[in-house]
């Protein structure tokens, strides 16, 4: 048995994944806390821990993310995060001909051909608008955790329209909606439409093909993911652990590789 070590040191969280050849067999994600090295080491110790290996199990190790360099002395490879979402989607959902990539700092679409290479993509790296950064400070001024974005703001009765999507001023605009009594479904369902308009403007930049999935951190507020649909007009797919893609996509292309 060949087992590869996927390890994704993203900016706010570090992910970790087994493989066997290209079959998925564990994982495990935590935040990143600055420490890329130390948190890669962690997840990917929980990772093996799981289905019973330790590291003298693993023939190969790549890493891919914000911190990949930081933890290259671990790694027998670096190779890019994009292409790894890339790969990692393709190998989930084959059909799937647009990304949408939402990490902490930044959002992307990315287009891939029949074989799952990129063929194009834009990001959106200038502004928070978009990206999990947004939602972060949307739950602080609520006070309520990420976790509780999505199922929230699907209780909207009444969603808040905000005039804009940069999140400097829809900060301001969400503290002035709460002062008027808005409740926090609706001003979140609010701040999901904004976003779904500026993520979806990067996808209509890409050009739109389907099949359509949704990755990273921000695909697990399944809120934005049906905002998203809504304003894309079709149904979305996403993977049972979407943070985990980029880590599945680096061992897969290790595993082709060699």
């Amino acid at each position: 048995m060949k087992y590869i070590l996927g390890i994704d040191a993203g900016s706010a969280y570090s992910k970790a994944v087994v493989c066997e050849d290209i079959a998925l067999r564990s994982y495990a994600v935590a935040p990143s806390g600055g420490n890329y090295k130390e948190s890669s080491r962690l997840v990917s110790e929980e990772a093996l821990k799981k289905i019973g290996l330790s590291r003298d199990d693993i023939s190969y190790t790549v890493a891919t993310g914000y911190g990949a360099t930081m933890v290259a002395d671990a790694t027998d490879q670096s190779v890019t995060d994009m292409s790894c979402h890339a790969a990692g989607i393709h190998h989930l959902f084959p059909t799937v001909r647009t990304v949408i990539d939402i990490g902490a700092q930044f959002s992307r679409a990315i287009r891939l051909d029949d074989t799952g290479r990129i063929a194009h993509f834009i990001i959106n790296e200038k502004c928070a608008g978009g990206s999990g950064k947004f939602l972060q400070i949307i739950a602080r001024i609520l006070h309520i955790s990420l976790n509780e974005i999505g199922p929230l703001s699907l209780t909207a009765t009444k969603p808040v329209d905000f005039t804009t999507a940069c999140a400097v001023f829809a900060e301001s605009e969400a503290v002035s909606r709460i002062a008027e009594g808005a409740s926090p479904g609706d001003i979140l369902a609010g701040i999901h439409k904004a976003m779904a308009s500026k993520i979806v403007t990067l996808v209509t930049r890409v050009g739109l093909a389907n099949d359509c999935a949704v990755t990273g951190g921000g695909a697990k507020d399944m809120g934005l993911v049906r905002a998203i649909e809504t304003e894309l007009g079709a149904r979305v797919f996403v993977a049972d652990e979407p943070q985990i893609t980029g880590a599945l996509g680096a061992a897969i292309l290790a595993q082709k590789s060699r």
